[in-house]
């Protein structure tokens, strides 16, 4: 009996653990700096706050972009994150504001150099990469 209770909760810990790496949201296209680049969307609180936790990696063209209801002053952190990222801070015009680097497991705040609307998480190095630079336009057509 003893066995069967822990057989049940090892598959319940690992259905937990499989839910958070599982979750695929369908992607959209959006364009950055002229560069086509597949994201997931990030527009409710729950989904902000999860962000891209728990994932083991990412692809090199997608990343997940946080949409916001307002402009404000966004601040990110990598709690639970192992994957190294870098972020773009994007204003309500498509101008990015701010790229900066983020490490795994980072606890101190990235907060964006200016009003963002947006936030998109990429591979680290990935703007640097492809000549994505701050005033490059963004191009996010959500419906």
């Amino acid at each position: 009996m003893r066995s069967a209770r822990i057989f049940l909760l090892s598959l319940a810990i690992l259905g937990l653990q499989c839910s958070k790496e599982a979750r695929v949201e369908p992607k959209k296209g959006i364009l950055v700096g002229g560069i086509p680049v597949r994201v997931e969307i990030s527009d409710t609180p729950e989904e902000r706050t999860r962000g891209l936790m728990f994932r083991r990696e990412l692809d090199w063209n997608e990343g997940m972009l946080f949409v916001f209801e307002m402009e404000d002053t966004l601040s990110f952190w990598m709690r639970n994150t192992s994957i190294p990222l870098s972020i773009a801070f994007i204003n309500e015009q498509g101008m990015i504001v701010d790229i900066q680097d983020m490490k795994p497991f980072e606890q101190s705040p990235h907060k964006s150099k200016g009003l963002a609307l947006y936030a998109l998480e990429m591979n680290m190095g990935w703007f640097e990469m492809n000549g994505v630079v701050v005033g490059d336009r963004v191009f996010v057509q959500l419906h």
